[in-house]
């Protein structure tokens, strides 16, 4: 869908219309944070390098990835920055400092996700831009934060995903570590970086005073090891992994191998392992002493799974989906090219076709976000600089002013 139908929310009435955010923002996790907000009706204005002798200009992601949209176009950039503004300027140069500081009078928040000794050094911080405007919200989301013996690493999602163990609880046992399959980490962080920016927001409107918000990749993949942090803290169990991607206690909470592929079936409640046993015509192991309760089918774990891989080879993924779904929790394992497919995500208005000025037909996956129970309209990511030459306008610069500011490669 393009533009706003009917029973799609107004961008005027979402619920972060009037906020103007100003992003110095590259690549995945900065983006999807900022993505979040401008799809709640916030106007995010992304600024972006100027071209030099050896870079096309703006974020590296216009560079990223295998499918482009044209020179210095991708795919992979349209992923992140939806409904997005794009303004090239030099932020290092002082003639670009001074117009940034002119944006941040109109502004309301400025996010980066910069290496994190890199926030001082341009002055993107509450105690330079707050002089400027009090009450503006200056997010700050790096690898490791804008102190100590980190603060000039750069980081990424891989690195992580290394350091905070979540390879190391990935994939099947006596294999090496795995990575998850999408950067989740870059993805939970930015999220993060949204709602704390939001949060911000929220305090300033009432206060009139700004801050500084602090949000590290670090911070937050530690943060998500969740239970398994407070077993070890609390009862000394580091928490391994188990075959099929099984739950560490929960059984039969796993993968199985079916006629054609794989179901995932979660028996988390005593409810769901009885109504397992009635679906697949096992009642017996109802009154089985081995799989009894909860703690007996932990004990047996290996035999259970041995019973249930010969039960359940016995159908396809579809036919024992048609007699479990909507009964127990229970999922087909599908890949990349099924899940997209799926009737349902697109029943569900899961995909979005948007009109972008190179690819009319561009089709994107939807915000998950509902607002009055309608999905957010999506716009395409900005051609670079489009929106430079506007900003500027508003800001009282002149065509003059503005061709001489490009011939100094300063936008």
């Amino acid at each position: 869908m393009t533009g706003t139908s009917a029973n799609e929310p107004a961008r005027g009435a979402l619920p972060l219309a009037g906020i103007r955010v100003i992003a110095v923002e590259q690549y995945g996790a900065g983006p999807f944070g900022t993505l979040y907000l401008g799809d709640m009706g916030a106007e995010i204005i992304k600024i972006e390098p100027p071209a030099t002798e050896r870079s096309p200009g703006g974020d590296s992601a216009r560079q990223a990835g295998a499918h482009f949209l044209g020179d210095n176009e991708s795919q992979f950039f349209q992923a992140f920055n939806l409904g997005k503004k794009s303004m090239q300027l030099d932020i290092k140069s002082a003639e670009g400092r001074a117009i940034f500081h002119r944006l941040v009078g109109t502004a309301d928040a400025v996010v980066n996700n910069l290496r994190g000794d890199l926030p001082d050094k341009l002055g993107l911080t509450h105690a330079t831009l707050g002089d400027i405007k009090p009450g503006i919200i200056c997010a700050h989301l790096s690898g490791y934060g804008r102190t100590g013996e980190r603060a000039n690493w750069p980081a990424y999602d891989y690195l992580l995903q290394a350091e905070a163990g979540f390879m190391a609880l990935t994939g099947e046992p006596g294999q090496v570590p795995t990575r998850m399959g999408l950067s989740v980490v870059d993805y939970l962080t930015g999220i993060t970086t949204a709602f704390a920016m939001t949060a911000a927001l929220l305090g300033a409107a009432r206060t009139g005073k700004g801050r500084d918000i602090d949000v590290t990749l670090y911070d937050v993949a530690m943060h998500q090891l969740t239970y398994p942090a407070t077993w070890y803290l609390n009862a000394g169990e580091a928490t391994g992994r188990r075959p099929r991607s099984g739950h560490p206690s929960a059984v039969p909470c796993e993968l199985f191998p079916t006629r054609d592929g794989h179901i995932f079936i979660m028996c988390v409640q005593q409810k769901f392992w009885e109504r397992l046993c009635a679906i697949i015509e096992r009642p017996a192991w109802l009154d089985d002493p081995r799989f009894t309760t909860p703690r007996d089918r932990f004990d047996n774990r290996d035999l259970l799974v041995d019973h249930l891989d010969a039960r359940l080879g016995e159908k396809t993924t579809a036919e024992w989906m048609a007699l479990m779904q909507g009964h127990l929790p229970v999922a087909p394992v599908l890949d990349l090219a099924g899940a997209l497919d799926n009737p349902y995500f697109q029943q569900q208005g899961g995909i979005q076709t948007i009109a972008h000025p190179l690819k009319a037909d561009f089709r994107a996956v939807s915000n998950p976000i509902r607002v009055d129970g309608e999905r957010l309209a999506a716009r395409p990511a900005p051609m670079l600089g489009a929106d430079t030459k506007g900003i500027l306008n508003e800001l009282g610069y002149g065509d003059a002013e503005i061709a001489d500011l490009r011939a100094r490669k300063i936008i």
